[in-house]
């Protein structure tokens, strides 16, 4: 058995607590991805799912930050998943994305959508740790409209269904699912709806259970979480105090075998 540690984050397009997109300088844009760096250096994840981090875009500074991230962590791979890019003299280019300190084998990004801008979506990745393969889903959802999460849930699941069936119809390592769901918990939205469909793969459970996310400063809204296989083994969880973004960490540790 070893220790896994996972953490999500929105990092609100690396703007900190400033309100405004689009009003913060590069090198402000750049200090406080410094401050993301050094939380993760001091939490020591074995890996990252990030939301809302831009790859290069007009408001954002117009540089890569994954790649300023990758530079100023000891976390050496990391990938991609772009749900919106929009080329010309406004360009945008977000969504998604893994910082790992495990080597990512494969990744695939799934948009909800065709916009360039204002959409929604998730990143599928394979890492291989000690002892085999680990699948992970990092997934963000529509913030205002209940009825386009459950379209967006029903798009992750028939994925799921089809990364089942390319298996021979059994899993062999269930998904890790986690992400902004920008809704708490609960069964009348689409964070009990995937539990349920979830439970039809395995002994799945929520996390974190207690604390609040957003907003950063006074939380008063649980919003990301993290679904753990049953192979993920004592699982504890927290929400972390940061003002890294308006959003605050949720951490998982658990146990593989």
């Amino acid at each position: 058995m070893r220790r896994f540690r996972l953490v999500t984050l929105n990092i609100a397009h690396g703007r900190g607590l400033n309100p405004i997109q689009g009003t913060s300088s590069a090198e402000r844009l750049r200090r406080n991805l410094r401050r993301i760096a050094a939380l993760l250096r001091r939490i020591n994840p074995d890996v990252v799912a990030l939301q809302e981090i831009d790859q290069r875009s007009v408001w954002a500074g117009n540089f890569d930050q994954l790649d300023y991230l990758t530079t100023h962590t000891d976390m050496p791979y990391s990938v991609f998943g772009v749900h919106n890019r929009r080329e010309g003299r406004i360009n945008l280019a977000y969504g998604n994305a893994i910082l790992s300190r495990h080597p990512i084998l494969t990744s695939e990004t799934v948009s909800f959508g065709q916009n360039r801008v204002g959409e929604k979506g998730f990143i599928y990745v394979t890492l291989e740790i000690p002892g085999g393969h680990l699948p992970l889903v990092n997934l963000h959802l529509h913030y205002r409209s209940r009825a386009k999460r459950f379209v967006q849930m029903d798009r992750l699941l028939e994925f799921l269904q089809e990364k089942q069936t390319a298996h021979g119809g059994t899993w062999p390592t269930l998904p890790i699912v986690c992400g902004d769901f920008n809704t708490p918990q609960s069964e009348s939205d689409v964070t009990g709806a995937l539990q349920t469909h979830l439970q039809e793969l395995g002994d799945y459970t929520l996390h974190p259970r207690q604390g609040r996310t957003f907003p950063s400063v006074i939380p008063v809204r649980l919003l990301d979480f993290v679904y753990l296989p049953p192979r993920a083994q004592r699982p504890r969880s927290r929400v972390l105090r940061s003002l890294v973004s308006d959003h605050r960490p949720a951490l998982v540790d658990f146990y593989l075998p």
